[in-house]
C-alpha cells in the first residue's frame, strides 16, 4: 500500500518519499532578491523530503509585493540559487522553484512608485508591509494585451533561469490571489478583451503560461498550483467549482510534473472565511482529483494520519507540508521512526535572522 514513505515518479526524476515541503515565505533573502548562505543551511536541513518546492520567487521587479524575497530574473540571483540547489543534490535531494508575480496583490512602494498590475483595475484590500511599514493596497493598472505578453515572456525567462541555477523544475504560482489566481477569478477579472468575460478567456493567462513554460523547459520538469476554494487576498469566483474544473480539465493536456492542489486557506492569525458556492474543507481535493488525470499533490494543514490516509486511497499522489517542515526539518525522518514532532513559532516565520529558521532541533541532537 503506498503511503508517504513510498518513491514516486513526477516527469522525469525519481522522489525517494512522497513528503513535499510546501512553498513557505520566509523573508530571509536581501532588498536585491538575492539568495544567502543562510538560505543555503535551511533547504540543506531539509534535503530528505521527496521535494523542496522553494518559497515563492519573484519572476521580475514588477512581480515583487512583500519585503525580503528573492527573485529570479537577474544573473546575481541566479548565482545566489546555485549553492542552495546544489547543497540540495549533494544530499540526493529534488527542488523546484516556484514563479511568483504577486500582480495587485503588492504596493507601489515596490515599485518606485509605479501602480501595481492586474487583471483589472479592482483592489483586492487589506493591507501590506513595505520597507516604510503597512501601507493600505492601491487599486492596480490593468495590463493590456502587450503587457501580459511580455509577462509571459518574464515566466519563461525565469523558468530558464530556475534550470541554469540548478533547479530539476519549476512550479508556477497560480493561487492565494496572486496574477494568475487574478486572471481566473471573476471577481478580480472584468476584461472585456480575450482574457476575460468567460470561463475559457478568464483561464488563458495561466493556460498560456502553463504553455510556454513547458515548449521552454519541457512540461515535465513544470508544475503548476492553484487554490480552487481560495479566498486570502480578497480573492472571489462567481462559479468557482465550473472555473476551476476547466481550467484542471485543460491541464490534463500538458502531461505536467504535477498539479499542486490547496485546500481553503488562512495565513498564520486569520481564520478562512468559506464562501457558499466554494468547495469546503477536505472536500477539494477529493473533487478534483476525478478530473486530473496526472500527479496529484495537496497542501494545507494536513497531519501524518491524514496524509497517510489521501495517499492510500488515492484521493492525492504526495502531500505537502509548511508548518510541519518549518519546525521538524528531518520531518522524513520523525515519520519513519513515528516520532514526536517539535512545534513551530508563528512569531519567527517572517522575522528574519536564525531563530526559527534553522534552529530547529533534529532527533539526533
Amino acid at each position: 500500500m503506498k503511503n508517504l514513505l513510498s518513491p514516486i515518479k513526477i516527469g522525469s526524476i525519481e522522489l525517494r518519499n512522497r513528503v513535499i515541503m510546501a512553498p513557505l515565505t520566509r523573508s530571509r533573502s536581501n532588498r536585491e532578491g538575492i539568495p544567502n548562505d543562510l538560505m543555503r543551511q535551511y533547504y540543506e536541513q531539509r534535503a530528505s523530503a521527496g521535494l523542496i518546492i522553494s518559497e515563492a520567487t519573484n519572476i521580475s521587479p514588477m512581480g515583487v509585493g512583500y519585503l525580503n524575497t528573492p527573485g529570479i530574473w537577474t544573473q546575481e540571483q541566479i548565482e545566489g540559487w546555485k549553492p542552495i540547489t546544489q547543497a540540495v543534490h549533494n544530499k540526493n535531494g529534488r527542488i523546484y522553484l516556484q514563479l511568483w508575480h504577486t500582480g495587485r496583490s503588492s504596493h507601489p512602494d515596490f515599485h518606485g512608485g509605479e501602480f501595481t498590475v492586474s487583471a483589472s483595475a479592482i483592489n483586492s484590500g487589506g493591507q501590506v508591509n513595505t520597507y516604510d511599514g503597512l501601507k493600505d493596497k492601491e487599486p492596480p493598472r490593468t495590463l493590456d494585451i502587450s503587457e501580459i505578453e511580455d509577462t509571459i515572456d518574464d515566466y519563461v525567462k525565469a523558468a530558464k533561469n530556475a534550470i541554469e541555477a540548478g533547479f530539476d523544475g519549476v512550479e508556477i504560482h497560480g493561487a492565494n490571489g496572486y496574477l494568475i489566481d487574478q486572471f481566473i477569478c471573476s471577481g478580480s477579472n472584468v476584461r472585456n478583451d480575450k482574457y476575460g468575460g468567460s470561463i475559457e478567456n478568464r483561464c488563458r493567462f495561466g493556460l498560456e503560461v502553463v504553455a510556454a513554460i513547458s515548449k521552454a523547459i519541457g512540461s515535465d520538469r513544470t508544475a503548476i498550483r492553484l487554490s480552487p476554494s481560495g479566498t486570502f487576498n480578497g480573492m472571489f469566483d462567481e462559479t468557482p467549482v465550473e472555473t476551476f474544473s476547466y481550467m484542471i480539465d485543460k491541464l490534463n493536456e500538458y502531461n505536467l510534473a504535477y498539479l499542486h492542489i490547496m485546500e481553503p486557506y488562512a495565513p498564520p492569525g486569520k481564520t478562512y472565511i468559506p464562501q457558499d458556492s466554494y468547495l469546503q474543507d477536505r472536500e477539494v481535493t477529493q473533487y478534483f482529483r476525478n478530473i486530473y488525470k496526472g500527479n496529484l499533490m495537496t497542501n494545507s494543514g494536513f497531519n501524518i494520519d491524514e496524509a497517510n490516509d489521501y495517499i492510500s486511497n488515492g484521493i492525492a499522489d504526495m502531500v505537502a507540508f509548511g508548518k510541519l517542515m518549518i519546525a521538524n526539518p528531518d520531518l522524513v525522518e520523525r515519520i519513519e521512526n513515528n516520532a514526536n514532532l517539535n512545534d513551530w513559532d508563528v512569531k519567527t516565520f517572517y522575522s528574519g535572522g536564525e531563530k526559527g529558521y534553522i534552529d530547529y532541533s533534529f532527533l539526533n541532537d
